[in-house]
């Protein structure tokens, strides 16, 4: 079964033979191979290190890997999604390397990580990590291997302290953490040597050159797509979006020299076509993309945006999407309340959501999906009702139009201006409410799991006491009941659930991730968080 997986792959890259003292790394994804092979990111990675002679790369996913090295040097994670914490622990009893970084000898290789997660707030997976690469990879992943070849064969604490020099690598075993009791709050995180710097700054890639797949296969879990990164962050700015504030500066490559090039590439091998972003639509040169694909050349491609501002769903974007397979599109309004539209940055009108969904059925796609969310700070009921309202407005403005709410509740996010915003417990009787209101109508509602919501907004503020709860959490099951049990084990010696996910924090608090710099400066958050404060009262 694995060779075939692997046999299937067309690769738009062409492998490079390792030197006979290639540094053996083996690269893992903690979830299936459909899953991770559907990953950009981890895709790039995997391409760039089989491309360097002085790596012999293997790739791992929990259910196929290829053949692995029998004396590994390096062992990666790419971490895209917070639950997969388990998989990443199943992989170390499966290699047989110790859980915890403290507990690895000379034998065992370094265990290093990346991607989004890990990027936004790694504390709570530090123990279980020797390295953590914080940010973009284009450089970052180059200036990682390149330090650790010069270090090779030094003891690993050597090893250690000449990767934290590299800027945007993080060692958690070189910083120490104080609190003010055990179930107190964070009193101060101090560098452990001299020469480890007090602040790890997150690395930001400024080439004019983005991502693009790298790989294209019929079991990926979009099957056969060839995906461009067309924007990298969002010039948007919503107070509660990870992807737009961790990400920036908004970053949009020349389409004429570097996408539709890439686009080029992809459609020799497949005629689907994925254009990937927080912020698709608001490339400034768009219009030359659509141009292309209108193209009576490109008449047989399959085309998906992943996502766009609801104000840029153009007659002829939507007609665009509707000749190239898509029957539906996604727009993220949060609330049918303006008010709370303004608490959280969201520049956007009532009339532009009526436009997209009319420019949306005259073009000739059969729905539009939209992305809200209930427990927003600031949030009262009679919001949430202007968010059923407006559903319910809409079904009448564009009939034969398919609606769908997909609702989330609020989770709190490090490094943007609600990271100090606990999680609000009335989401949970809230998302039933909409669902009363709009089924009936023949609005589908889409909840997304209010207990989710806990475990993430738990992992998104968590600081590195949780590797406890979470070892305990894999033993009981990944459930909200599971952490409440591990917490119950482990009290007066963690914090509550509830000081991690609901509480609402003090501006003056030491953060889990203080001493890891995001682009904004702490100052700049706050006075965002303040603009926000003023629009809830």
């Amino acid at each position: 079964m694995t060779a075939s997986v692997f046999e299937r792959e067309q690769l738009l890259f062409e492998p490079t033979v390792a030197a006979s003292d290639a540094v053996n790394l083996v690269l893992a994804f903690p979830n299936t191979y459909d899953i991770g092979i559907t990953s950009l990111g981890y895709q790039v990675v995997w391409a760039t290190l089989a491309c360097r002679g002085d790596v012999n790369v293997a790739r791992y996913f929990t259910d196929v890997h290829e053949s692995l090295p029998s004396d590994l040097d390096l062992l990666g994670f790419s971490l895209s999604w917070e639950l997969d914490y388990g998989n990443i622990l199943d992989t170390l009893d499966a290699l047989q390397i110790p859980l915890r970084a403290g507990e690895r000898s000379p034998r065992d290789p370094l265990v290093f990580g990346g991607g989004p997660v890990l990027t936004a707030n790694p504390e709570p997976y530090a123990e279980f990590f020797d390295v953590i690469l914080l940010g973009d990879g284009e450089d970052l992943l180059g200036a990682f291997i390149e330090t650790y070849q010069q270090v090779r064969g030094d003891p690993r604490e050597a090893q250690l302290l000449a990767l934290a020099q590299v800027p945007g690598i993080y060692i958690p075993s070189l910083y120490q953490v104080s609190y003010e009791h055990p179930e107190g709050a964070i009193a101060a995180i101090t560098p452990l040597h001299a020469q480890v710097p007090a602040e790890v700054v997150k690395q930001t890639y400024r080439g004019d050159r983005l991502s693009a797949s790298t790989v294209v296969t019929d079991r990926a879990a979009w099957e056969n797509i060839y995906m461009v990164e067309v924007v990298r962050s969002c010039p948007e700015l919503c107070r509660f979006c990870l992807a737009s504030y961790l990400t920036l500066p908004f970053r949009t490559p020349h389409a004429t020299d570097s996408l539709i090039p890439l686009i080029e590439q992809g459609l020799k091998v497949t005629n689907r076509i994925g254009l990937l972003g927080a912020s698709v639509t608001q490339h400034p040169e768009f219009e030359t993309l659509l141009h292309y694909f209108d193209r009576p050349q490109c008449d047989g491609v399959r085309l998906s945006v992943a996502s766009m501002r609801t104000n840029t769903i153009t007659p002829r974007l939507a007609t665009t999407l509707a000749n190239h397979g898509t029957r539906s599109v996604t727009i993220a309004i949060e609330s049918g309340s303006e008010r709370v539209r303004n608490i959280v940055n969201k520049k956007l009108d009532q009339a532009d959501i009526f436009r997209a969904a009319e420019h949306a059925r005259a073009g000739g796609l059969k729905g539009v999906k939209f992305y809200g969310m209930a427990g927003i700070p600031g949030e009262v009921p009679a919001d949430l009702e202007a968010t059923a309202q407006l559903m319910l407005d809409l079904k009448k403005a564009v009939p034969g139009l398919k609606l769908t709410l997909g609702c989330s509740t609020f989770v709190p996010k490090a490094h943007t201006p609600f990271q100090w915003m606990g999680v609000n417990p009335e989401a949970k009787k809230r998302l039933p409410q909409l669902q009363k209101r709009l089924a009936p109508k023949g609005i589908e509602f889409r909840p997304e799991s209010y207990n989710w919501s806990i475990i993430q907004g738990l992992l998104s503020r968590g600081d590195r006491r949780l590797g406890r709860v979470l070892e305990l959490t894999r033993r009981y099951g990944d459930s909200v009941g599971s952490i409440r049990r591990a917490f119950k084990e482990l009290r007066g010696q963690v914090p509550a659930l509830e000081f991690y996910v609901f509480e609402n924090w003090p501006s003056d608090r030491v953060l889990p991730w203080e001493h890891l710099r995001g682009p904004l400066p702490k100052s700049t958050l706050l006075k965002h968080l303040q603009d926000a404060k003023a629009l809830m009262e």
